[in-house]
C-alpha cells in the first residue's frame, strides 16, 4: 500500500507553494498575504470569470469591528452560547475585530466608513439595528458596523479584495472553473502535501511545498448536504451558486474534525422570506425596512394556511424568538403572504417600495376558497387564520403571536392575493474545526500539518449571528490563514515534471499559468472603448460608436459578467435605451440598481474618451 501511494504522487503536474482553495473574500485575503510572505501561490475557483467571489461578492458589504476590547469579547461569547468554542481562537477574532479600521487603512487602501461617526448618515440609520443586532446582550453597546466607504450592498470590499490579488498577479496564479477535487495527503505523517483539481475536464495532482488553504465556503447549494445537515429540502440560496460543499467533503476525506454543521444563517423580508425565484436563480437579497409589508391586511401562512410568527417583528439574520432562545424557523415547503385588495393598492402606490415588481408575482382570487386552492393550503384553516386575524384586528389584540396592535388591520370580503415565498439561506457556517492559527485538526484533536481553512467554511459563528461577523471572519482568519501557510517558503519549486506537462503548463514551468489576463479591446473610427466596475460582476467593458456631432448611435457590451437575471435585464435593455435617448441619464433597470450604474458608467467613460480627442 505504501509503495503503490509512493508511485501515485512521485509524478506531479505542477508545484506551488501554497494552494488556495476557493477565491471568495477569505481566499482572496489568504492568497495576497501568502504572496506577500514570499510564497508562489495557486488560487483555484469552481466558478467561471466574473461570477468567482463566493458570498462575499453579494454580502451588505459591512464588517463587524468595536470601540471596545473587553465589550467583543462579552458579546461574541454571549452571541455564542451555550454552544462551546476555542477560547484561543474566539479571543484572536475579537481582537481582529478591534482593529478592523487600522486593517481596511492598512491593508486595503482605504478610509473606512465607521457608522458610528456618521450617525446622520441614511447607511447608518439604516443599518443601526445590525450593529446591535442582539441589544439585550452584554458587550452589544460598542459593537460597531463599518464599510469601505459610505455604501452596502455594491460589492465594494470583494472588488477591493480581488483587486488585491490582481496587484500581485506575479505571484498568485488564478484558475476559474477549476475546483478542488481532493487532497493529497502523506498516509504515515498524515501532512498534506498537495491537491488534485480538475481543469478542462482533466484531474491534475498539484504539489504544495508549504500549505493548503480551504476557503471554499459553505454547502447551500448542495441539496443533499443541506437535507442531512440542516434538515431541510426548501431553502434557496441568496448568495453564489457555487458553494456546494467541496471543502466539507475534502475535510472530511483527510480525517478533519467538523462542527457548526447545523447552523445557518437565512435573510429576507419577512424572517428569511423572500419571494420564490425560478429554479436555478438566486433569491432576491432584500431589506427589511419595507413598513407597508409588515403592516396592515397583510399576514403569512405556512404549509396548511396558517400563520407561524409575527409578521411586524424585526428578525435577526433569520433568528425568531423561541421561548426566550433564538433559532432559525423551520422552513415551509410553501409559504405565502397573503394581501386583500386594499392592501395591494397601497403596495401599488406606495412610492417607496423597493421591488415594486414583486406585486406581479401575486396570484389573486375571489374567494378564500379559491385562494386556498391555488396556493395549496386548507381551506378550512385557511379560512380560520383569516377569521382569527380579524377578531385580533377588532379587539385590538394579536392571541396568536402578539403582533403589535397598531399594524392589525382586519381583511376585506375579497379579492385576495398570494406571492409565493422561500426561506432564503444567506449562507451556512459548518466544516473543519481550526484553531487560532487557522490550523485544521483531526478528531483527536490534532493538528493536520500544512492544512488550513478560513471564511464560512467552519466559521465559528454558531447560535446566534450578528451581521458582518463572516466578512471580518474572512478578513482576520484570511489573513492568518495565508500568513502561516506561508511560512518557511523558499523559491525551490522542486517535484515538478517538466517532460510530462510541458504540453499544458507554461512550456514547462512550476506552475500551470493564470486566467487573468489583460484584454484588449479594438475600435473603430468613432468608436471609444469605456469601463466600469460598478456592477455587480467584474469589469463591463462597452464599444461606443458616435457620429460627428458626438451623438450616441451604437453601444455594444463587449464584456460583463452581471446576474443571469435582473442583471441580464440591464445588460439588454440599458443600451438600447441609451442610445434611444442619446444620453446616460435613462432610468435604471429596477432591481438591478448596481448593474445599470455600471452600464451608464461604463458609457460616460466612452463618450469622456471621445470628447477627450475632440479637444486635442
Amino acid at each position: 500500500m505504501k509503495e503503490m501511494f509512493k508511485d501515485r504522487y512521485t509524478s506531479w503536474d505542477a508545484t506551488y507553494n501554497v494552494a488556495v482553495l476557493g477565491f471568495g473574500g477569505a481566499g482572496a485575503t489568504a492568497a495576497r498575504f501568502a504572496a506577500d510572505n514570499g510564497a508562489k501561490v495557486l488560487l483555484v475557483d469552481s466558478a467561471p470569470e466574473g461570477h468567482e467571489g463566493g458570498n462575499t461578492r453579494y454580502a451588505g458589504q459591512v464588517i463587524s469591528s468595536g470601540d471596545d476590547l473587553d465589550d467583543l469579547k462579552k458579546y461574541y461569547d454571549s452571541l455564542a452560547y451555550p454552544l462551546s468554542y476555542d477560547k484561543e481562537l474566539m479571543d484572536t477574532y475579537a481582537e481582529g475585530l478591534y482593529h478592523i479600521p487600522e486593517f481596511l487603512e492598512k491593508y486595503l487602501d482605504v478610509k473606512p466608513f465607521i457608522m458610528g461617526q456618521h450617525p446622520d448618515s441614511p447607511v447608518s440609520k439604516a443599518l443601526y439595528f445590525m450593529a446591535h443586532e442582539y441589544p439585550e446582550l452584554p458587550g452589544q453597546a460598542t459593537h460597531e458596523l463599518v464599510a469601505l466607504h459610505e455604501g452596502v450592498a455594491d460589492s465594494a470590499l470583494w472588488k477591493n479584495l480581488r483587486q488585491q490579488v490582481i496587484d500581485r498577479a506575479d505571484k498568485i496564479d488564478v484558475l476559474y472553473e477549476t475546483p478542488a477535487k481532493h487532497l493529497i495527503q502523506d498516509e504515515n505523517s498524515k501532512e498534506i502535501i498537495g491537491v488534485q483539481i480538475e481543469r478542462d475536464g482533466k484531474l491534475l495532482d498539484i504539489k504544495v511545498n508549504n500549505g493548503v488553504v480551504m476557503t471554499t465556503g459553505g454547502f447551500e447549494n448542495n441539496p443533499q448536504m443541506v437535507e442531512t445537515y440542516l434538515g431541510e429540502t426548501s431553502l434557496n440560496p441568496i448568495g453564489s451558486l457555487y458553494n456546494k460543499g467541496a471543502g466539507v467533503t475534502m475535510a472530511q476525506d483527510v480525517g478533519a474534525k467538523m462542527y457548526n454543521m447545523a447552523n445557518y444563517e437565512a435573510y429576507g423580508i419577512f424572517h428569511g422570506l423572500t419571494p420564490k425565484p425560478e429554479d436555478g436563480q438566486r433569491s432576491q437579497f432584500l431589506p427589511f425596512d419595507w413598513p407597508a409589508f409588515h403592516q396592515g391586511s397583510i399576514i403569512v401562512v405556512g404549509d396548511d394556511g396558517t400563520r407561524y410568527f409575527d409578521e411586524n417583528e424585526m428578525h435577526r439574520h433569520g433568528h425568531i424568538q423561541d421561548h426566550g432562545q433564538w433559532r432559525i424557523l423551520n422552513a415551509q415547503l410553501h409559504p405565502y403572504v397573503i394581501f386583500d385588495a386594499k392592501k395591494f393598492n397601497e403596495l401599488s402606490n406606495d412610492k417607496n417600495a423597493p421591488y415594486p415588481e414583486f406585486l406581479k408575482l401575486a396570484v389573486k382570487a375571489d374567494t378564500l376558497s379559491e385562494l386556498a386552492d391555488k396556493i395549496g393550503a386548507d381551506e378550512d384553516k385557511l379560512q380560520g387564520t383569516i377569521d382569527d386575524f380579524n377578531h385580533f384586528a377588532e379587539i385590538k389584540r394579536d392571541y396568536a403571536f402578539n403582533r403589535d396592535a397598531d399594524t392589525l388591520t382586519g381583511f376585506d370580503d375579497g379579492p385576495y392575493y398570494a406571492i409565493a415565498m422561500v426561506q432564503g439561506l444567506l449562507n451556512t457556517q459548518g466544516g473543519p474545526v481550526h484553531n487560532a492559527k487557522a490550523e485544521v485538526v483531526d478528531v483527536d484533536g490534532n493538528i493536520i500539518p500544512h492544512l488550513f481553512a478560513a471564511g464560512e467554511l467552519g466559521s465559528m459563528m454558531g447560535r446566534k449571528y450578528n451581521g458582518g461577523s463572516n466578512l471580518a471572519e474572512d478578513l482576520i482568519i484570511g489573513k492568518i490563514a495565508g500568513d502561516n501557510a506561508a511560512k518557511g517558503v523558499t523559491a525551490d519549486l522542486t517535484g515538478y515534471d517538466a517532460e510530462t506537462s510541458a504540453s499544458i503548463h507554461n512550456n514547462g514551468t512550476a506552475g500551470l499559468g493564470s486566467d487573468i489576463v489583460e484584454e484588449n479591446f479594438e475600435a473603430g473610427p468613432n468608436q471609444y472603448i469605456g469601463k466600469s466596475t460598478a456592477g455587480m460582476g467584474n469589469e463591463i467593458v462597452v464599444r461606443v460608436t458616435v457620429d460627428e456631432n458626438n451623438d450616441i448611435k451604437n453601444v455594444e457590451v463587449l464584456k460583463q459578467s452581471e446576474s443571469d437575471d435582473y442583471g441580464k435585464q440591464a445588460v439588454e435593455q440599458l443600451p438600447k435605451d441609451i442610445v434611444a435617448k442619446n444620453s446616460v441619464d435613462v432610468d435604471a433597470i429596477s432591481g438591478a440598481s448596481a448593474s445599470s450604474r455600471a452600464i451608464k458608467e461604463a458609457v460616460s467613460d466612452a463618450l469622456k474618451h471621445a470628447q477627450d480627442e475632440v479637444k486635442e
